[in-house]
């Protein structure tokens, strides 16, 4: 997961994300105040690849607030993204 002051840098780490390893976009959400989060799944450590790579990109244009990898999350957790179709 990685979170931006700006929806450009959050298309700036999911871009970066999806170029530096085989991972995909499971949610894409803009959480008010200008925050905006993307969050991807695959292999933990191309999860981690790709989350290092965004945090350098999305910085170069935005603020980078948080990133963070979840090493086989459990399956409750998926429940969090399914209950407002990452609206």
């Amino acid at each position: 997961m990685v979170e931006t002051r700006s929806l450009i840098g959050a298309i700036e780490a999911a871009d970066a994300m999806l170029k530096a390893a085989s991972v995909k976009i499971m949610d894409f959400r803009v959480v008010g105040s200008g925050l905006v989060s993307v969050t991807v799944a695959g292999d933990v450590a191309a999860v981690m690849a790709a989350v290092d790579t965004a945090k350098l990109r999305a910085g170069a244009v935005a603020e980078v607030i948080s990133a963070n990898v979840i090493p086989r999350p459990h399956d409750e957790v998926d429940k969090i993204f399914d209950a407002d179709g990452g609206e």
